[in-house]
C-alpha cells in the first residue's frame, strides 16, 4: 500500500475523532474553504490572503481531501485550522457541519461533493464554487448526469473561469453564475513579485550556474518521459544549461535522472552546501544540468531561464504553466494540455507551444530561444490580461463585510 493511501486512511480515521470535533467546535462560525489538493489550494490562497488583509481576526478553516495537500499545508499560518475533509457521506457531513457551523463555504474548482452540498443547501449556509471551469464532456451535461447537474443548484453562486463555462451552465438551466476568471493568475503574479525581492544564499548557486550561459532552460515538475526528451536535448546542445526540477525528488528518481543525463550534472543540495565559493563556481562552470533536489523554489526560479519547459504533459496532464509565463518566458509542454485553459490561452497568445516528440521539442526550442524576448513578452501580457479574479470574487461574496 502506497504512502499516500496510508496517510489518507489515517487522516480519515482521525477526521471526526473527539480531538478534531473539539477543534472544529472552537472555530464555529468560521469561513470554510475546501481544496482537493495543492493546485486548488493555490487558487484558494489569494482569497484567504485577501480575507486576512481585510479582517485579520476572521476565522478560516481549510480542508483537503488529498494527503499531499494536507501534509504540505497543515501548518499554513493564515488559517485557524487545517483538516482532512471527512469521507463524503451524509452522516459525516452532518457531524462535520454540526461541529463547525460555518458562516460561508467556498469549494475550489472541481470540488462537488454531493453529501456536503446537499446538507449545506438544506441548512441554508451560503456556499460558493470559485475558479470553476466546465466542459461539455463532464458528467453534468450528459443524459445520465441529471442528478449531478441538479447538484450544482445547491450552490448559492458559481464563479467560473471563462464565458464558455457560463454559457454551458446557462444552456442547462444553471443561471446563478458569474465569469470572474482564475485566481491562480493573481497568485503567480504575487509570487513573482515577492520572488524578485528575495535575495540570499538559496538562489546564489542557481545564478552562478546560468551566469554567462548562451542558453538557459528551466524545466519544472518533470516526469521520466519529459526527462528522456530533455536528456537527448542536452546531448545535442552542448551550450544549453538546464535547471531541472523533478516532480518527485525521491532517491530512486534522482538515481534515474543521473543515469539518464550521463555526466555534467550536479545536485543543488550538494553544490549549495559547498564551503568554497571558488570550487563551486568552477564545478558549475563545467556542469550542463542542475537538479533541484529540494522543494519550494520552483515558482521563483523561472527568472533564471530564457525558456521554460513544463512537465506532466506526457502523463495525466501538464503542471502549472502560468507560474513560468508570468516571468515573461516562452513556455513549452507535452501533448496532454487540453483540459488546461491557461495552456490553450498561452498557445492562442503565441506564447506557448505543445510538443509530442523529440523532433518537435528541438524545433520548438530553437524557435523559443531565437525569439525569447518577443515570445516572452506575449506570455507576460497574457498573464496580465487574466488578473483580477480575486478582487471580483471577494467583492461579490464578502464585499459587505
Amino acid at each position: 500500500m502506497g504512502k499516500k493511501i496510508i496517510a489518507l486512511l489515517k487522516g480519515q480515521r482521525e477526521a471526526l475523532d473527539k480531538e478534531h470535533i473539539a477543534q472544529l467546535q472552537a472555530l464555529r462560525g468560521a469561513i470554510w474553504i475546501h481544496s482537493a489538493s495543492v493546485g486548488e489550494f493555490e487558487q484558494a490562497r489569494p482569497i484567504i490572503e485577501q480575507l486576512k488583509i481585510k479582517n485579520e481576526k476572521l476565522k478560516i478553516v481549510l480542508t483537503f481531501f488529498s494527503p499531499s495537500g494536507y501534509e504540505l499545508r497543515k501548518n499554513y499560518e493564515l488559517v485557524d485550522g487545517v483538516f482532512y475533509l471527512p469521507f463524503p457521506n451524509r452522516h459525516n457531513a452532518n457531524k462535520f457541519l454540526d461541529a463547525l457551523q460555518p458562516s460561508k463555504v467556498l469549494f475550489v474548482k472541481y470540488e462537488f461533493w454531493p453529501p456536503y452540498l446537499r446538507v449545506l443547501k438544506k441548512r441554508g449556509i451560503p456556499t460558493y464554487s470559485i475558479s470553476a471551469i466546465f466542459r461539455p464532456t463532464q458528467r453534468f451535461f450528459h443524459w445520465y448526469g441529471k442528478s449531478s447537474l441538479n447538484l450544482l443548484k445547491c450552490f448559492t453562486h458559481l464563479y467560473v473561469q471563462d464565458e464558455a463555462s457560463r454559457a454551458l451552465l446557462a444552456e442547462h438551466g444553471i443561471a446563478n453564475c458569474t465569469v470572474t476568471g482564475d485566481t491562480r493568475f493573481d497568485r503567480v503574479k504575487r509570487v513573482m513579485e515577492d520572488g524578485l525581492r528575495v535575495t540570499g544564499d538559496r538562489f546564489t548557486p542557481i545564478a552562478q550556474f546560468v551566469e554567462g550561459a548562451e542558453r538557459g532552460l528551466v524545466a519544472g515538475s518533470t516526469w521520466p518521459k519529459d526527462e528522456a526528451l530533455l536528456a537527448q536535448l542536452k546531448i545535442q546542445n552542448e551550450k544549453l544549461k538546464i535547471i531541472l526540477v523533478p516532480h518527485e525528488i525521491n532517491e530512486e528518481h534522482l538515481h534515474f535522472i543521473f543515469n539518464l543525463f550521463e555526466g555534467k550534472i550536479v545536485k543543488y543540495s550538494v553544490i549549495s552546501s559547498m564551503p568554497s565559493n571558488e570550487s563551486r563556481v568552477n564545478i558549475l562552470k563545467h556542469a550542463q544540468v542542475m537538479v533541484l533536489d529540494t522543494i519550494g523554489l520552483l515558482s521563483s526560479i523561472y527568472r533564471f531561464g530564457q525558456v521554460a519547459y513544463i512537465g506532466g504533459g506526457f502523463g495525466v496532464g501538464i503542471h502549472n504553466t502560468i507560474e513560468a509565463a508570468v516571468y515573461g518566458v516562452p513556455v513549452l509542454f507535452g501533448p496532454n494540455y487540453h483540459h488546461f485553459r491557461e495552456a490553450q490561452g498561452l498557445i492562442d497568445a503565441g506564447a506557448g507551444r505543445s510538443i509530442s516528440n523529440y523532433a518537435e521539442l528541438e524545433d520548438a526550442i530553437e524557435t523559443a530561444f531565437a525569439n525569447h524576448e518577443e515570445i516572452g513578452a506575449k506570455a507576460a501580457q497574457y498573464v496580465e490580461s487574466e488578473l483580477g479574479a480575486t478582487a471580483k470574487i471577494y467583492e461579490q461574496i464578502f464585499g459587505a463585510n
